[in-house]
């Protein structure tokens, strides 16, 4: 009997067999759909990530204020391993802020090639903004810059213009809207709002420009904020220990570590650190948030392989009972074959292709279904439809493997029935 001829009868057989065939397929399904579809989210969730934290670039970083570190269980900071009036000078130094002044003395005394640096401080979420009788709800994200502020940070200008470095310096009010509170205020003649001029914590500020739209990021709007020139913030609304943040970016990639080891040198001697201390700042890529996130994610995906496997290893085992079934069923049609001639080998390729044939039919189905609940979840998070093109390949391999591993046994019983006792079988 020829391959094709031995397939076609595979075929045929899975196909009359309908509710044997369904059953089976579907638990196989229901394995591939955990796993395709865990992997589709989790992709969608990486691009959502690079999309929200990343949006400096990969060639920029920040320095910021680092917490001073609690240390459990009773042991030794080495930091602060010193005499008693010396523990308290070092742990005051490594809990210090960053404050306007050392920020400003880094950004005029910062010298890398091709590297561009700005000061930022966050103003805090509970603003209220008004214009005319419109007002927004006290959630309003403050922040306060300089002239480099928004390029570094990737915002872009709809309408309008940026800060120039005169208006920062001179704490002038002057704002810049993100565009969900643009759009409260003004609709879609967004336009128009430029050179209007608005009330934040009800003191009044002339708008220079209006942002293009960000979107949210797990149900936060990215565009539900204002943002001023930082001395204009420290003068109407500047609180006791607000810290400062630098971001630097640098025009080659292959430079960001020497910048940044450049960075760390030179604000260690603004900050007055000793050799012997550890830097009282942290420096963070911009990249970093989301490397956390996706290592994160990471094991999640190795969660769902393992969920993935231990479902497709039952289905295994179901689909392995029932071409067993199936050969104690059809062994008055196996000896028929025999006595016609047919090969020990040509009735066992027939129901292990039948076990493949059940094994693929699942996958199929299973991976189309984890693609389409895969992709629900990144239309709630407003990303692009994912597939994961990998794993598709790998679900069909590893059903492929299934259906061999699930019809060897079964096979090998098949065709080692002899054909007159099969004839005689009831």
């Amino acid at each position: 009997m020829k391959f094709t001829d031995t397939l076609l009868l595979a075929f045929r057989t899975v196909k009359s067999n309908k509710l044997r065939t369904g059953l089976t397929v579907t638990i196989i399904a229901f394995g591939i759909m955990a796993l395709v579809g865990i992997i589709t989210a989790i992709k969608a969730m990486n691009q959502k990530f690079s999309e929200s934290f990343s949006s400096m670039g990969a060639n920029g970083f920040t320095i910021r204020f680092k917490e001073r570190n609690m240390n459990f269980g009773g042991g030794r900071n080495d930091d602060l391993a010193v005499s008693k009036k010396g523990k308290k000078e070092k742990q005051s130094n490594l809990n210090k802020v960053i404050t306007k002044q050392e920020a400003e003395y880094f950004i005029q005394h910062y010298r890398f090639p091709g590297a561009v640096a700005g000061i930022s401080v966050f103003g805090g979420r509970s603003s209220i903004l008004s214009f005319g009788d419109k007002k927004t709800s006290p959630n309003v994200v403050l922040l306060a810059g300089d002239d480099q502020y928004l390029g570094l940070n990737a915002y872009k200008v709809l309408y309008g213009r940026n800060f120039t470095a005169g208006e920062v310096r001179n704490g002038q009010n002057v704002c810049v809207l993100g565009f969900d509170v643009a759009k409260s205020f003004f609709g879609e003649a967004m336009d128009k709002g430029v050179n209007t001029t608005i009330r934040i914590n009800n003191i009044p500020y002339r708008v220079l420009g209006i942002l293009e739209g960000k979107g949210s990021t797990f149900g936060f709007s990215r565009d539900n904020m204002v943002v001023t020139g930082y001395q204009n913030w420290e003068r109407n609304f500047g609180t006791a220990g607000a810290s400062y943040v630098i971001a630097v970016k640098v025009n080659d990639l292959k430079q960001l570590d020497a910048a940044m080891g450049e960075a760390e040198s030179f604000f260690r001697s603004v900050r007055k650190n000793n050799i012997t201390e550890a830097s009282n700042f942290a420096l963070d890529k911009s990249d970093s948030a989301v490397q956390t996130a996706m290592n994160v994610l990471r094991y999640i995906r190795w969660a769902a392989v393992v969920i993935g496997v231990i479902t497709l290893l039952g289905a295994a085992i179901g689909l392995m009972n029932i071409m067993l079934v199936s050969v104690s069923e059809r062994t008055k049609e196996v000896g028929l074959v025999k006595a016609l001639g047919g090969k020990k080998r040509s009735v066992k390729t027939q129901f292990l292709l039948e076990a493949v044939i059940i094994s693929v039919l699942g996958a199929m189905l299973g991976i189309l279904l984890g693609i389409i609940i895969g992709n629900l979840f990144s239309m709630v998070l407003n990303t692009g439809f994912v597939v994961p093109w990998d794993w598709v390949l790998y679900g069909i391999v590893i059903c492929t493997i299934v259906g061999l591993g699930a019809g060897i046994y079964p096979a090998v019983k098949a065709g080692k029935l002899n054909p007159i006792d099969a004839l005689r079988y009831e």
